[in-house]
C-alpha cells in the first residue's frame, strides 16, 4: 500500500517489515504483523487505507477529508501511544456519515487483526479525562463482543466541519469491528469542542490501558472460557 510520502521517508512505526500473513475477505485486504496491521477498506461510498502500530509513539498522519476528525485521531494516536497512519475518500458530497463510520470500522478491524490472539493483553480499561470545565470518562473491554453504550448530549450540530450527531456512529462502528465493549459517558461540560475532545481523549486512554502487555500474566489468555 502507497500512502502520500511513502517515496520520500518511511512511514512511521514501519521500520522494518513484519512477518506477515496475507488473507481476503469480502472487499477487504489485509496484512498481519506482530503488533501491526494495515489495511484497505473499500466500498461504493469509501475508499480507506489505514496502518496502525499498537506498540509506537503516538506519531499520526491522517487525512480524511473532515479536519476535525483528522485533530480527533491524531489525538487518539497520542494519548493512546500508538501510531496511526489513516488516508480516507469519501462522499462528502452526500454526507459525512459514510466517512466517518467506516474509518471507525477500519480502525475497529485493524486493532483487532493487531491483537492477534490477545494472549498476555490487560484486555480491559478506564479513564476519567478532564478538559478545563469538561469531564469525560471512558471505559473499553476488549472481549470480543461488541457493544456501545454512548451517555452524551451535545448542543452544537458541528464542532469545526464535524458533524457532532456523527460522534456515536464512530465509536459504535469501532466497537462493532473491534469486538468490544466501548462505554463513553459526558459527566458534564460547556464547550462543544472540549466535550467531543475529551471523549475522544477518554478512550485513547482507555484503549491503551486495554491493548498493554500484562507483564505479570504474561501469554496467559485474559478469559477463563479459553477463548476472546
Amino acid at each position: 500500500m502507497r500512502l502520500p510520502g511513502a517515496g520520500r521517508k518511511k512511514p512511521i512505526g514501519w521500520d522494518k517489515p513484519p512477518t506477515t500473513e496475507r488473507r481476503n475477505r469480502g472487499t477487504t485486504d489485509w496484512t498481519v504483523g506482530m503488533r501491526k496491521a494495515q489495511l484497505r477498506r473499500t466500498t461504493t461510498e469509501t475508499d480507506i487505507r489505514l496502518r496502525l502500530n499498537l506498540d509506537g509513539r503516538g506519531r499520526a498522519r491522517v487525512r480524511t477529508g473532515i479536519r476535525f476528525l483528522d485533530h480527533m485521531l491524531e489525538l487518539v494516536a497520542r494519548h493512546g501511544a500508538l501510531d496511526l497512519e489513516v488516508v480516507a475518500r469519501g462522499d462528502l458530497d452526500v454526507d459525512q456519515h459514510h466517512t466517518v463510520e467506516d474509518v471507525g470500522l477500519a480502525l475497529g478491524e485493524a486493532t483487532r487483526i493487531a491483537l492477534g490472539s490477545k494472549r498476555g493483553i490487560l484486555r480491559a480499561g478506564y479513564f476519567l479525562m478532564p478538559m478545563d470545565e469538561t469531564l469525560a470518562s471512558a471505559a473499553i473491554d476488549l472481549s470480543g463482543r461488541a457493544h456501545c453504550v454512548c451517555r452524551w448530549k451535545l448542543a452544537a450540530p458541528r464542532v469545526g466541519d464535524f458533524q457532532t450527531e456523527l460522534l456515536e456512529d464512530f465509536f459504535r462502528a469501532f466497537a462493532q469491528a473491534a469486538g468490544a465493549n466501548v462505554h463513553l459517558r459526558l459527566h458534564y461540560g460547556r464547550s462543544s469542542h472540549h466535550q467531543v475532545e475529551a471523549l475522544f481523549k477518554a478512550f485513547a486512554r482507555a484503549l491503551r490501558f486495554a491493548v498493554t502487555r500484562d507483564a505479570q500474566l504474561k501469554r496467559i489468555l485474559p478469559s477463563t472460557k479459553g477463548l476472546l
